[in-house]
């Protein structure tokens, strides 16, 4: 398919560069669908292979038979790492039912922390789990991390490289209050309390970001990064030096993102945060249209029918709001729009009559839900979803902590 946007000529240089990226977003989904296909017809066929008794009555047979085990319990292994990857607490739960793993806490820790075969997105999904067991694992999971004598940019690249941080604020908590405990407990006496710890370490993670984000062009200064850092340390200040060197650590090599080992499995639209129809108000020609929208990764996409393998128009939902709205036609409706721009049109993508990706045409999405309770959870799920660094609203949270004690 191309890709050429209707009315190119028109956009500014950083809306095309926009709209390539949401284009090359698309391309990368398509072949992550297409590997997912294959592994699901990979996990079939290793299925038919464990119910096939003439193969087990043979290996039990068979005089080598403690190689025959061997191989049942690679298969076995196998097979759990790919339930994980789709479904983490279901893949832990087969690895034990099987009894590949035991249901101590310690070895599913290690399992996770060597990570083979693994998708890191899933690892960070689990070990941010608010279920006891979940949090017993994440402790015993970064106490698998050896981070005595390491400075905190040390630490965290460490840390990081072992999983990805999932998107919802409560998870990333849980993880970073875990990695700020266990790294005092390493280092004693570096800092005055874990939750210098803790503001620290999502200073440097948001440092990173406005310094490797070509998207951020205001590059802060080491004395805008001092000056968020002042009174954290129980009301005192850290040195400078230390804060020195951790800006200088980060400023001359970003964190690195690992590549997944889990056979690039994505859960862009295996698991959505919502999907089900909708009807959706055309842009130029005002006319319903009944669509399959599916909620994930921070974007909105609609399908023309749900065993569609193609979107048939995306909308990032970075920078909109979602309300309620009233409409003379239809009833339940909801809008996305963008606040305080009257006029400007929603940056999104739609594939036109001749198969090509062109830009949406929408100052606002107006959409018409079945009845108001499914409407209201479009809205609190859209809310949920749009796009917003939770970095600094856990960051206050803690700020606040630390003033209230002094």
């Amino acid at each position: 398919m191309d890709f050429r946007p209707a009315g190119s000529t028109d956009l500014s240089e950083a809306e095309k560069a926009e709209i390539e990226t949401i284009r090359q977003h698309r391309e990368e989904l398509l072949e992550d669908i297409k590997k997912l296909k294959e592994q699901i017809a990979e996990v079939f066929a290793e299925i038919e292979c464990f119910q096939n008794g003439d193969e087990r009555q043979e290996a039990d047979n068979n005089p080598g038979k403690q190689t025959s085990k061997l191989s049942q319990r690679d298969k076995l292994l196998s097979l759990g790492r790919k339930k994980f990857n789709m479904d983490p607490a279901k893949g832990i739960q087969y690895l034990i039912e099987h009894q590949v793993l035991s249901s101590d806490l310690q070895e599913i820790a290690k399992f996770l922390h060597k990570g083979e075969g693994l998708n890191k997105a899933a690892i960070g999904d689990y070990l941010g789990g608010r279920d006891p067991t979940n949090i017993q694992i994440l402790q015993a999971f970064v106490a698998c991390h050896e981070f005595a004598h390491l400075n905190l940019v040390q630490a965290l690249r460490q840390f990081l490289w072992s999983f990805r941080l999932p998107g919802e604020a409560q998870k990333i908590d849980r993880m970073m209050e875990a990695f700020a405990n266990w790294y005092c407990k390493c280092n004693p006496g570096v800092f005055q309390s874990t939750d210098t710890c803790y503001i620290l370490s999502f200073s440097i993670i948001m440092l990173n970001t406005s310094l490797h984000n070509p998207n951020v062009k205001d590059k802060p200064p080491f004395e805008r990064f001092v000056s968020i850092n002042k009174g954290i340390d129980n009301g005192g200040d850290l040195p400078e030096e230390l804060l020195k060197n951790l800006f200088e650590s980060i400023k001359n090599e970003p964190f690195s993102i690992p590549e997944d080992d889990g056979n690039d499995l994505t859960h862009t639209f295996f698991n959505p945060n919502r999907e089900g129809w909708l009807l959706k108000l055309g842009g130029r020609v005002k006319t319903w249209k009944r669509r399959w929208f599916i909620l994930t990764d921070n974007c909105l996409y609609y399908f023309e029918y749900t065993t569609d393998k193609e979107p048939l128009g995306i909308i990032p939902l970075e920078n909109l709001s979602v309300r309620k709205v009233d409409d003379p036609k239809k009833p339940n409706c909801f809008e996305l729009f963008i606040p305080n721009c009257k006029g400007q049109k929603i940056k999104a993508c739609k594939t036109d009559g001749d198969g090509k990706v062109v830009e949406g045409k929408h100052q606002s999405y107006k959409i018409s839900a079945a009845t108001p309770a499914e409407r209201d959870e479009w809205i609190e799920a859209i809310r949920m979803s749009i796009t917003q660094d939770p970095f600094y609203d856990l960051v206050s949270a803690r700020k606040k902590k630390i003033a209230s004690k002094n």
